[in-house]
């Protein structure tokens, strides 16, 4: 998921009740929700930061080095500047800040496994790719719940409500500007934005109890588990369902996914992979039928001699390390070689926005260059 919906997250489990257990809570599983994409800002060129992206700092091994080293960095800051600056504060405590920066890395190893963009859960002891392919990678609906949440817990100054009111309009952006957006949807997201205002309006923060704000926040929490839960649930069966459909049309499908897309929980981008081909079309549980297939097969080329030279290039091997359902476009060059173009069917619509390297090959399949 998107950093916002990971810094949500742990500040509306926060927002429930954790956030008293002891002094910088809230800090522990914000922290620890956001610091595995960490990843995203090493310098390295397109093709190695893909091939290392939610790996060593989204597996196992995470779980247990991030909190260990943020409960450090907290327990320091608690000596050092919070406890100075109030001698009469109560000491975070060790263990509790421990475990939630776990929890919260374990949130954000969740989140991340619910899209199709995946994951590798179990490095650095296994290379493996794990897909939840439930979830789009920007869910505005979580944003609403896990955000309002946040918002209803923390707003009680008026720079609060500024910071708040100029966050709601960079988020609102992408429902109004995007084409993928329904109107019906912009409609329930203005409708839920003003809600919020209402609620802060009528019960100032001042006013509502720690314990009611955490009962409010336990409430969200388990519509939001709900709306996840229905998410994986739904996913799963229309994956189930595209796969009898596609074998009885008498396809020898290998693997089937039914991605999600935006904003709309109820469609999904097919992909149906056979032996040397891949089959796409669009999913809808209100349609009949819901499959719809593309009448052409996209080759997927990979075994191509052409395709296996160019593949020995390290960019090219990066990009088929991070690649879960790799194809080649290969043309005919002027002078007898060729060009060798990679990519991801589950990006293939989206204007190289993700998308592998360009090889040029001799008449002989030797490598001339890498761009």
């Amino acid at each position: 998921m998107d950093p916002v919906a990971h810094a949500f997250s742990g500040s509306a489990i926060a927002a429930a009740g954790l956030r008293r257990v002891t002094p910088l809570a809230t800090a522990a599983l914000v922290i620890g929700a956001v610091i595995p994409d960490i990843d995203g800002v090493i310098m390295l060129d397109e093709y190695a930061a893909l091939a290392h992206r939610r790996g060593l700092t989204h597996g196992i091994a995470a779980v247990f080095v991030f909190p260990l080293l943020v409960t450090c960095l907290l327990l320091l800051w608690d000596k050092w500047v919070r406890r100075p600056r109030n001698p009469a504060a109560e000491p975070a405590q060790a263990v509790q800040l421990f475990l939630f920066t776990a929890l919260g890395v374990v949130l954000h190893l969740f989140f991340d496994w619910l899209n199709n963009y995946g994951v590798r859960l179990l490095m650095p002891f296994d290379d493996r790719w794990f897909y939840g392919d439930a979830m789009f990678i920007i869910d505005p609906w979580l944003w609403l719940m896990l955000g309002g949440v946040t918002f209803v817990t923390w707003s009680a100054r008026r720079l609060t409500l500024v910071a708040w009111t100029v966050l709601a309009i960079l988020l609102s952006l992408p429902m109004f500007l995007s084409e993928l957006v329904a109107p019906t949807a912009r409609v329930l997201w203005l409708l839920v934005l003003f809600t919020l205002v209402l609620i802060r309006w009528r019960w100032p923060l001042q006013q509502m109890s720690a314990r009611r704000t955490a009962t409010v926040s336990r409430v969200v929490l388990i519509v939001t588990a709900a709306y996840i839960g229905l998410n994986i649930a739904s996913s799963a069966a229309a994956r189930m369902q595209v796969h009898a459909i596609a074998t009885a049309q008498g396809i020898a499908v290998t693997d089937v996914m039914v991605g999600p897309v935006a904003v709309n929980p109820l469609r999904g981008t097919v992909i149906v992979q056979t032996d040397d081909a891949y089959l796409t079309g669009q999913w809808n549980w209100l349609s009949s039928p819901r499959l719809e297939l593309e009448p052409s097969e996209l080759p997927s080329l990979i075994q191509d001699p052409r395709t296996q030279s160019a593949a020995n290039t390290s960019e090219a091997q990066n990009f088929l390390r991070w690649s879960r359902y790799p194809y080649a476009l290969i043309e005919s060059a002027n002078d007898g070689g060729y060009t060798v173009k990679f990519h991801d069917v589950r990006f293939a619509d989206f204007d190289d926005a993700i998308s592998g390297p360009k090889v040029e090959l001799d008449r002989n399949f030797e490598v001339l260059s890498v761009d």
